[in-house]
């Protein structure tokens, strides 16, 4: 009989640092206790045969692991990547039939995709390379194989939560070897709950809304002949700011404020949970919000006006809160999620409000999982 094996990889949850990773930036986030669990027997052919709650199968065929354009944005992309990639590196692969269930929801805003790429890079780390990759290297090639062979310009945030686990400061100047710091900080010992809000928006058609932050930032790199914004000092970006007009668009240079700024402050809230000064993490988190709606605006798509899901949210969670705790666009933004910071004696009055509006469940109230990407048995 087939050994059985159970995988698990955690969703995340972006704390401080709104799209700052993709510049080579710096960003606080952390592994949640809601996660993607697979259930993994080997079925001795050369077929990766993953069947998905609530999805139709997915086969990839271990002879044939090269980028296919028509699998761009499915599931069959990651798959054939994570599989590349580490055949690429010398693992022997091999065929297995994986059942997966997830509470991660897919467009959460909690990573669902880097979750399920973590869970496959470490099923094939545990059973078909002996463990040699860490887990930095596992985030690495999941980054690699949705940029290329899912085709999302994501940066590595999302990944490396997913993949290290606990709440992790991480500075991705070299994006090759990122530092990594564990915080350690308990929210509820803060007096405050951390609660990840449903739109009810999808961001399925929303692809090129995200591709155009960093091509937008691209195009103000080249002005500089650089890649990222992290190489361009901020004193050099504001000095060009008059020729920089005639060059890009103006949302380009206020989305590249936004990052120089938001870059400071996640650097500052890390310092400040280390230091226990929550008072000074909550307005450093307020500050995050107003700056990624009114210089990133990555917060309602490009002429929406019917609906502005997040916007309507936002609102929302200004008015319950009563200028108590602290609320801001989450992860890529424009639909998803929205992260809120409620103080535990509003959490009742707060969740209901959210419901009231949003229907039952749209609140998610979560605890950090100190575990990234893991076999379980």
């Amino acid at each position: 009989m087939n050994q059985h094996y159970v995988f698990s990889a955690p969703g995340r949850t972006e704390i401080g640092g709104n799209h700052t990773d993709h510049q080579h930036g710096c960003v606080l986030a952390a592994a949640v206790n809601l996660e993607t669990v697979a259930e993994v027997v080997l079925n001795g052919t050369d077929m990766i045969c993953v069947q998905s709650e609530g999805y139709p199968p997915v086969e990839i065929d271990l002879k044939d692991l090269a980028i296919r354009e028509e699998e761009r944005n499915t599931t069959a992309a990651l798959i054939r990547g994570i599989a590349a990639a580490f055949r690429q590196r010398g693992a022997r692969l091999q065929g297995f039939d994986a059942t997966v269930h997830s509470t991660v929801l897919p467009g959460s805003g909690l990573s669902s995709s880097a979750a399920f790429e973590v869970l496959l890079g470490t099923i094939c780390n545990e059973l078909f390379f002996d463990s040699r990759l860490s887990d930095v290297e596992i985030a690495q090639i999941s980054q690699y194989v949705e940029n290329v062979y899912f085709g999302k310009p994501c940066g590595l945030m999302d990944q490396m939560a997913s993949s290290v686990g606990g709440m992790v400061f991480i500075d991705f100047k070299d994006p090759t070897a990122p530092m990594v710091e564990r915080i350690a900080f308990d929210f509820e010992r803060a007096g405050h709950a951390l609660c990840i809000i449903d739109s009810g928006a999808d961001h399925a058609d929303l692809t090129d809304e995200y591709a155009a932050i960093p091509g937008e930032l691209k195009r103000l790199c080249d002005c500089f002949g650089k890649e990222v914004l992290r190489e361009i000092p901020e004193s050099v970006f504001f000095s060009a700011l008059p020729r920089l007009r005639s060059q890009v668009p103006d949302r380009a240079l206020l989305r590249a404020i936004h990052f120089y700024q938001e870059n400071r402050r996640a650097c500052q809230e890390a310092e400040a949970l280390r230091s226990g000064d929550f008072d000074l993490f909550l307005s450093l988190v307020r500050q995050s919000g107003r700056s990624s709606w009114m210089y990133l605006q990555n917060v309602t798509p490009t002429g929406a006006v019917e609906h502005q899901d997040m916007a309507l949210v936002l609102a929302l969670c200004n008015t319950l809160l009563q200028e108590r705790g602290a609320y801001r666009v989450h992860g890529g933004g424009f639909a998803g999620t929205v992260q809120a910071f409620v103080p535990t004696d509003l959490l009742e009055h707060f969740k209901a409000g959210i419901e009231a509006v949003l229907g039952p469940g749209s609140c998610h109230v979560l605890t950090i999982r100190p575990q990234g990407g893991i076999r379980v048995k």
